[in-house]
């Protein structure tokens, strides 16, 4: 299938590792050009040599996530205006919502919804001129249903699901979508994090904490960053112009 994504500008976030990685391995496998978007200009360097290159533009931005003036301005210097979007960054510090400082909540507003705000007011324009926009937000299945362990980050996840589903309804008549992907038990850094966690909590060894998060899904295993990327592309490209303003789980 074309997906229709050649020479199109792709900003992806949070792009040096897990789902943000592999979302901007494949959208450069269909021809877009990918700038990446991290804090570790190591990383970015090393992950902008492992995206395919046919003649086409790749790039990257050192950026923190709880700076989003800092951001905005870093983005305003790019040298590219963006058709694609890809909102991602790393969840929230794992405990219960009881317990949670004000900061924590203030801090993951900044980083999640605040920056995912400022970065849409930049390229919304461009895509406008274009008729052609695509806002993807990595979120959680905690949309749909609340994790325990992870109180903050559903509290935010869910914030940022409604933003998305009003800026869809504002953006649609000027051919841009606004969609979320909700990644389930990913093979991530963070679901690494996760375990961890929960396997210390409860006093169970991590093989028997990971053992029983993969019986919970269907196919008894976790899923690939490249199996959440692959939505994430299919919602960037021509052949998803009317899916708008929806959560889509991939779990």
């Amino acid at each position: 299938m074309d997906l229709g994504l050649k020479n199109r500008n792709a900003l992806v976030c949070g792009s040096t590792q897990g789902i943000g990685k592999a979302s901007a391995i494949q959208l450069a496998e269909e021809g877009a050009n990918v700038t990446l978007v991290a804090r570790n200009e190591k990383k970015l360097k090393d992950v902008l040599t492992e995206l395919p290159n046919n003649n086409q533009n790749h790039s990257y931005i050192v950026a923190n996530f709880s700076n989003p003036l800092e951001l905005s301005e870093k983005l305003k210097e790019s040298a590219l205006n963006y058709h694609i979007l890809v909102n991602n960054t790393g969840g929230p510090a794992g405990g219960p919502v009881f317990d949670a400082k004000l900061e924590e909540f203030e801090n993951a507003f900044t980083q999640h919804l605040k920056c995912n705000h400022i970065l849409a007011q930049t390229v919304v324009p461009f895509m406008k001129s274009e008729a052609y926009g695509r806002i993807i937000n990595i979120i959680s299945t905690s949309v749909k249903q609340p994790l325990d362990g992870l109180g903050v980050s559903n509290t935010i996840r869910g914030a940022v699901a409604n933003w998305s589903k009003t800026l869809a309804n504002e953006l649609g008549e000027f051919a841009i979508t606004v969609n979320n992907v909700l990644p389930g038990a990913t093979a991530t850094e963070r679901l690494n994090e996760i375990l961890q966690n929960k396997a210390r909590k409860t006093n169970k060894p991590i093989e028997e904490v990971a053992e029983n998060m993969k019986n919970a899904s269907p196919a008894k295993r976790f899923a690939q960053p490249e199996e959440v990327a692959n939505a994430v592309v299919f919602l960037a490209s021509e052949k998803a112009s009317f899916i708008n303003g929806i959560n889509v789980p991939v779990d």
